[in-house]
């Protein structure tokens, strides 16, 4: 095993902040290369007319983790030295649903609008500006919902590890899951242009 390279000591806290600094801006990069600096883009998916965003991203994750399981498998990563972030189902769940209605109504995510902003769009800076209130405001009240944040924990744990399932069948099936995804967005997207036209 030589990876993760952190972990295994292979460049320290200053280096690991520069590498996350350029993973971060490459990032970004693509992300505005598929699209994604565009709000009317990114709100198009809420009415199934461009599911760009959820191919795109929906790649990306079979990518890391199909690539991540091979390495694994012939020995270059060590995957119990991946971070997981520990599970809060109830918290972690409410929470998703406030950043979707938020998704919904400003047509950003976080990164999203960091993307737009960096192309100096407007609505982004007013979109960063609401996530910085955000965290103040959640920050001055946390110790008035630190137990709901910190209720029904699960620990670090895998969706495998969960339902007692071998890794190669779960990434099996989410590759399955994500073909399926790709064929059924492609049909909605021509279903909605076929409305467009006759309407």
């Amino acid at each position: 095993m030589n990876a993760p390279f952190f972990k295994f000591g292979l460049f320290g806290d200053d280096v690991s902040l520069i590498v996350a600094f350029v993973i971060g801006i490459g990032f970004g990069f693509f992300l505005e290369r598929a699209g994604f600096g565009s709000g009317r883009k990114l709100a198009a998916q809420f009415y199934f007319t461009d599911l760009t965003v959820f191919k795109v991203m929906f790649t990306a994750i079979i990518t890391a983790m199909v690539g991540l399981f091979w390495l694994s498998w012939v020995g270059l990563v060590d995957l119990s030295l991946v971070y997981v972030t520990p599970t809060y189902i109830v918290p972690q769940v409410v929470g998703g649903l406030i950043l979707g209605v938020g998704f919904v109504v400003g047509g950003y995510c976080p990164g999203t609008s960091c993307v737009a902003a960096a192309t100096g769009k407007l609505d982004a800076f007013v979109y960063l500006g609401g996530i910085i209130v955000g965290i103040f405001v959640f920050g001055e009240v946390f110790p008035l919902v630190a137990g709901f944040y910190e209720s029904t924990p699960m620990g670090q744990v895998t969706v495998p590890q969960h339902l007692g399932m071998p890794y190669g069948i779960m990434v099996f099936l989410v590759v399955l899951t994500a073909v399926g995804g790709f064929a059924g967005a492609s049909w909605i997207e021509k279903k909605m242009a076929t409305k467009v036209k006759e309407s």
